[in-house]
């Protein structure tokens, strides 16, 4: 079993493998969140405010020490999608420069948040479905003068692969592009880096790896360029000073807080903050490392192997006989997912050598191939969408 089992609540007898879709509960949870919301609003009512803008002063914190950024960068966001919306809406424009580029293989979310901002004048590109958004050298291809910014995914939710993250920033510096990475499928389980990575931008949520529930996505944004960036999407959180109540005198918040718009929300960063900081307690780097022995123990059992030297944590999987496969882990009571024809299934610190083992039994009845493992050998032009 493993050893940081007992501080969750993992639902079901058989493996749960849905960390890429929703973490489980740290115990710690619950009474955290009576702590920090409910206790509050039962014994002070309105006055809970301070106890709860505490929350998110925690949260911040919390976000910020697992990125190495500091809380002054970070800003509570509803979603996702809508981080990256408010972020481009501010973004200054330049004659020319209308392209925001992305991958195919992107998560549809964010791509339907770029497709409505043509109607501010982008246009939308996207890396075609067979160009592989693992490839360095695709996307310098595709980043040149025309591109306003660009919005790699740091890991494919339907694929497992890595975005060349560090080589998408430096070409983005070079053409002067604004680059904004997604993190939603990498942040707890890999390293995210922003100031390594030399980004502009990182978007991420609690929701996965982070064992921190629904409802709390957060944005980073590099504090040199905080200044540059006026976002259309405001409220009174957005305001330099919330409490002026002055409705002619709008003055943007001089940190990531002008992202972050009307009357928060608290509950949902109060167990995010909670599942954060209970990965954190454990490591990200100790989560990886036994994703990757679980994986190995699979692969025994399985008599196979997988590359995971470009890949998160999610084994991304098809079958000849993939009805089969996915049956035959619904019957061992394996908690997963499909995507069409791809099944998903990922290792947590609360999974054990055995979960691994009875899942590569399965695989070695049902032999499966890792999609993503095959990259192309050549590089495709680059695809427009209307």
């Amino acid at each position: 079993m493993s050893a940081h089992r007992a501080l969750f609540l993992v639902p079901g007898e058989g493996p749960y493998l849905l960390s890429h879709s929703v973490g489980c509960l740290p115990r710690a949870a619950r009474a955290r969140l009576d702590d920090d919301m409910l206790t509050p609003w039962a014994e002070l009512g309105s006055d809970g405010w301070g106890n709860w803008l505490g929350v998110i002063d925690r949260f911040r914190g919390a976000a910020s020490g697992l990125l190495g950024v500091e809380p002054e960068e970070i800003c509570p966001q509803p979603t996702v999608s809508s981080a990256l919306f408010n972020l481009l809406s501010g973004l200054k424009r330049e004659p020319g420069r209308d392209v925001l580029l992305a991958s195919a293989h992107a998560f549809s979310s964010l791509v339907f948040a770029m497709e409505r901002l043509q109607r501010l004048g982008y246009r939308l590109e996207l890396l075609p479905e067979d160009v592989d958004p693992g490839d360095p050298q695709s996307w310098i291809d595709a980043i040149d003068e025309r591109v306003a910014a660009v919005v790699p995914m740091h890991v494919h939710s339907n694929s497992g692969v890595i975005s060349p993250i560090v080589e998408i920033a430096t070409a983005a510096r070079r053409h002067g592009v604004f680059s904004i990475v997604d993190a939603a499928q990498s942040v707890g389980i890999l390293p995210v880096t922003p100031r390594a990575w030399g980004v502009d931008a990182v978007l991420g949520t609690s929701v996965k790896w982070l064992c921190g529930g629904p409802g709390a996505p957060f944005l980073w944004i590099r504090r040199e360029l905080v200044a540059e960036i006026e976002p259309i999407d405001v409220g009174w959180f957005s305001h330099e000073n919330p409490f002026a109540f002055d409705v002619r005198d709008f003055r943007y918040a001089g940190d990531a807080r002008r992202f972050w718009g009307g009357t928060p929300t608290i509950a949902p960063f109060s167990l995010a903050t909670t599942g954060i900081e209970t990965i954190a307690s454990i490591g990200v780097d100790a989560a990886l490392e036994w994703n990757r022995t679980l994986i190995a123990h699979l692969e025994v059992a399985a008599d196979c192997r997988f590359d995971m030297t470009r890949q998160g944590g999610t084994l991304c999987l098809t079958a000849e006989d993939i009805e089969g496969l996915a049956t035959a882990l619904g019957d061992a009571g394996c908690r997963f997912d499909r995507r069409g024809d791809v099944v998903r299934a990922s290792f947590h610190v609360w999974n054990s050598i055995e979960d691994a083992e009875l899942v590569g039994g399965i695989l070695r009845d049902f032999p499966a191939r890792q999609i993503g493992a095959d990259r192309p050998d050549q590089r495709k032009p680059l695809g427009r969408a209307a």
